[in-house]
């Protein structure tokens, strides 16, 4: 069977709370989709907003070599005819050439929502893409709310496809608009809608967590159109996520929907589209979510080590990504060294070193440290486990003092003051420096930072890129542990690292330490 990919993540998806795209965003969202083999990329409602106007302005000049523009609108209001109506005059004018209407096929929406007769509506549908016909265009008619519609009328929901169908409605689209159909009568309508003898196409909204299978099994149903956006972006929990429809297509249903190098490229495109949208990737996404292909149960570790798909279900290269393996207090040995090849780790562990190791692990997490999401500060713990290890500085003393300086004479109520003084030994020398910062840690960070300077100048490239604070034991109180996370770059690579104290300036060194000791190790090697 052959499957023609519909995204609509630059209308649709754009009404997803949070989510605002720009015209460049589109534009530039538009050309990945191309490049990913999407069949049409939907831009927008030229008749709403100055925005989306000017994006199929801008589009027209777009070198495309897989998708084509869509335009979205819906049927001609009711008691005018279609050459009156702006909304089917502003996609004559967008000038892309494939058109997708809107219009109801559901008796109770035509009666209360229009206010109009249901032969009205029947015309209106056909009115509407009869016009664009006229003008040259492939048209798709997306019947709204049509599975809601079949449920309570079937006769008149299969009648507003056949008024678009006798039109010349080149797709049939049913649409879950609300979301909330469940798989067994998305199969029984689009068995029903089929019998038309025009090609069938799904619109699945996700409020029922159903979206992605109720496309799948409306496209094992016959329909050869499948409408979705990238991640599940949409309104109110989203529409069926087409990253997801696209890896089953290929991978389970064997669907040569995109092409295999195309399909490596899966979690680039997911990724690149969250960060032009500015939302954060779901972490548990399938297929191409940073957690997708992780391990983390011993049990699982010492199976996949053995025989990868045992608990894959299929190889995470197909969509460019790659297995990890997490350490932590539910491991087994096998999780670290699986973990430390993972790293690179130029020195192999015997399996009694890496169950001690793993032992000094559970340990440490037992005291709130967590290795998981910290992954430097668990490599340096293996490297110090090896009796020839030294590391490239040690921390002999510190002292850091804050002070607010205020002059009430003058009516101000002054400033937070920070300075750290440290005795930093590296080799055979010991440094004494004192520098001030914005806060506790920062004054630490600088006056360590000086201190190593006379001996790798390059360690200013160093940056802090995140700080995150985690109460452990909450009852404690202002007495609780508490777990620092600190994520570093270099502006090559990224890392992160962990300290746990009941002091928040100890927690902060201790994992500013493992961030400077593991550039420096790495360096060095």
């Amino acid at each position: 069977m052959k499957v023609e990919l519909y995204d609509t993540t630059l209308r649709d998806g754009t009404q997803m709370e949070g989510i605002s795209l720009s015209v460049q965003d589109k534009l530039k969202i538009a050309r990945k989709l191309d490049e990913m083999g999407i069949h049409y990329v939907e831009g927008g409602w030229p008749g709403s907003n100055p925005k989306d106007a000017e994006f199929f302005a801008v589009a027209r000049s777009l070198n495309l070599h897989n998708a084509k523009i869509a335009a979205f609108s819906s049927t001609r209001r009711a008691g005018i005819t279609a050459e009156k109506d702006a909304n089917l005059r502003a996609v004559l004018k967008a000038e892309t050439p494939v058109a997708t209407l809107v219009g109801k096929a559901n008796e109770m929406h035509v009666r209360q929502i229009l206010e109009t007769t249901l032969e009205e509506n029947l015309a209106m549908i056909r009115d509407s893409i009869a016009y664009l016909k006229s003008h040259g265009l492939t048209v798709f008619f997306d019947a709204e709310h049509f599975f809601d519609g079949f449920r309570d009328n079937p006769d008149y929901a299969l009648d507003c496809l056949r008024a678009a169908a006798d039109a010349g409605a080149d797709c049939l689209v049913l649409c879950d608009t609300n979301g909330g159909t469940i798989t067994a009568r998305i199969v029984e309508a689009v068995g029903a809608a089929r019998a038309l003898k025009t090609p069938v196409g799904i619109h699945a909204h996700n409020d029922a967590d159903l979206a992605v299978a109720n496309t799948l099994a409306a496209f094992e149903a016959g329909a050869t159109h499948v409408q979705g956006t990238i991640n599940g972006y949409g309104e109110r929990c989203g529409n069926a996520n087409l990253v997801s429809v696209i890896a089953n297509l290929k991978l389970k249903m064997h669907i040569d929907c995109v092409s295999d190098e195309q399909l490596a490229r899966l979690t680039e495109v997911s990724h690149y589209v969250s960060e032009v949208a500015n939302m954060t990737p779901n972490p548990q996404a399938p297929y191409v979510g940073v957690s997708a292909f992780t391990h983390k149960g011993g049990m699982h570790v010492a199976a996949i080590v053995k025989h990868q798909p045992s608990y894959q279900h299929t190889d995470p290269e197909h969509v460019g990504k790659e297995k990890r393996v997490l350490v932590s207090e539910l491991a087994g040995y096998r999780n670290v060294m699986t973990k430390l090849k993972e790293q690179g780790f130029a020195f192999s562990l015997s399996s009694d070193e890496a169950k001690r190791l793993l032992e000094h692990v559970k340990v440490m997490e037992s005291q709130g440290y967590q290795y998981e999401g910290a992954e430097a500060s668990f490599e340096l713990l293996a490297r110090r486990s090896l009796p020839d290890y030294l590391p490239p500085f040690e921390l002999r003393d510190f002292l850091v003092v804050v002070r607010r300086h205020s002059e009430p004479e003058r009516g101000e109520a002054g400033e937070m003051l920070a300075e750290a003084a440290v005795k930093v030994r590296v080799g055979e020398d010991t440094m004494h420096t004192v520098a001030e910062g914005d806060g506790p840690v920062n004054a630490l960070d600088l006056a360590v930072r000086k201190a190593l300077t006379e001996f790798h100048p390059d360690v200013q490239t160093v940056k802090l890129v995140d700080y995150k604070v985690r109460i452990v034991d909450s009852p404690s109180g202002t007495a609780a542990i508490v777990r620092v996370l600190l994520e570093s770059t270099d502006g090559e690579h990224t890392w992160t690292t962990v300290g746990c104290s009941h002091n928040i300036i100890e927690a902060s060194w201790l994992a500013l330490s493992d961030s400077l000791e593991w550039w420096l190790t790495r360096r060095a090697r």
